[in-house]
């Protein structure tokens, strides 16, 4: 046989009984499916991180207090204990460190807001006018917290879009006064609406000075020093800096966690991307299936068309003809799966981004390559004991089955 006849034997075959093809195509096409579906949500997350991070801030450190004893950054970092809590004099102490371009105190805690006779439970931020330019946050209504003392902060807030819809509705939020806690504020700016970010969402977000903040919360503890590097390229001595100046304003103790955007990146990057293959791995599986479900359909086919075979081999066709006429069907069969599954796989993953717009759910190519790969391969490899089969059998013993 020449290839097209081949192929047109191949077709025949399949065609020839529909229900059993549309079966092993459906098994095929959800094994692919559910390659590029799983591996698009695993690489969405990695990248749905990575940019969510990537917004907070550029050549960003950030020191937490209480010492990581592993090295190096990890999720558990987000909460530690610590022998010396972080101030505002170590704060403006990391002012002075040749490599820093702006120091950011954060003090965070939950209290409520009433006005007009609406009051919300709130996450309050404070900190000082630094805050708004490290963390590259933007304005939609009038200004953010004016530049002075640390230690000494006018009675004034800036509230999240979500806060400033849900207070004041239609009225205007400028200049109106507030109640946050027991404390009397007038609102000076709204943030444009961004989202949620890692660690809190900003639109939800009352910022107020640090130093009130902590008289609210009883506390001169912070909860992060958020510190900008004057380039990327000096960020590691930055590190090196800060360090340096806990450790000397805390009697030699280095009692804090120094971590870096780069570093968190990294992190994030490498443990998502793992997900993604396992769960890649795991999607695999079913082709695996997929593939013993060929094999055994086309072992039951071999069976049903023995006459056929027989018939072939007394007009002169070769065991290698039969074999590749099995293994062509079985790779046809294999190549409608993959493509119809790798269809069902782009389709959910853009309903999954139609759904939530803001989660980049797009299969890796290697991830839409290798299931397509796979798929043909499986096919193909689990084809070859049937075809083999169907190549050795004797062409009398063929003809005189019925």
């Amino acid at each position: 046989m020449r290839t097209p006849d081949l192929i047109r034997f191949a077709r025949d075959a399949a065609t020839g009984n529909p229900l059993r093809t549309f079966f092993l195509v459906l098994a095929m096409a959800i094994g692919v499916a559910a390659v590029v579906l799983l591996t698009a949500l695993g690489d969405g997350a990695r990248r749905y991180v990575l940019n969510q991070f990537s917004s907070i801030g550029s050549n960003l450190v950030i020191v937490l207090p209480g010492r990581s004893q592993t090295g190096g950054f990890n999720p558990g970092n987000a909460i530690t204990s610590t022998p010396r809590d972080l101030t505002i004099d170590d704060a403006q102490a990391l002012q002075r460190a040749s490599a820093v371009h702006r120091v950011a105190p954060l003090a965070v805690g939950t209290s409520e807001i009433s006005v007009g006779g609406k009051l919300r439970e709130v996450m309050l931020a404070g900190t000082t006018a630094e805050f708004i330019e490290v963390r590259r946050l933007a304005l939609a209504q009038g200004r953010f917290l004016p530049q002075g003392d640390w230690r000494r902060g006018a009675s004034e807030a800036v509230i999240g879009a979500k806060i400033r819809d849900e207070m004041f509705a239609r009225d205007e939020a400028l200049g109106q006064l507030v109640r946050i806690g027991d404390r009397r504020f007038r609102i000076v700016g709204v943030l444009a609406s961004t989202g949620q970010g890692l660690g809190m969402n900003t639109d939800e977000l009352v910022i107020v000075p640090v130093s009130l903040a902590q008289a609210m919360f009883n506390s001169n503890t912070l909860f992060r020093i958020l510190v900008e590097a004057s380039s990327r390229d000096s960020i590691d001595l930055a590190k090196a800096q800060l360090s340096e100046i806990i450790r000397l304003r805390h009697e030699g103790e280095q009692d804090v966690t120094i971590i870096t955007q780069d570093a968190v990146l990294a992190t994030f990057d490498r443990l998502l991307g793992t997900m993604t293959i396992a769960v890649a791995g795991i999607a695999a599986i079913s082709l695996a299936v997929a593939g013993i479900l060929v094999m055994n359909v086309m072992l039951v086919s071999v069976t049903q068309r023995t006459a056929e075979i027989g018939l072939l081999k007394a007009l002169g066709a070769t065991g290698a003809t039969i074999r590749n006429a099995f293994l062509t069907e079985a790779a046809m069969l294999s190549v409608a799966g993959a493509l119809l599954g790798f269809v069902f796989g782009q389709a959910g993953a853009a309903i999954i981004r139609q759904m939530y717009p803001e989660f980049p759910a797009f299969p890796p190519d290697w991830a839409v390559l290798a299931g397509l790969g796979t798929a043909l391969g499986t096919g193909i490899l689990f084809g070859v004991l049937p075809a083999r089969r169907a190549a050795r059998l004797d062409p009398v013993q063929s003809l005189s089955k019925r």
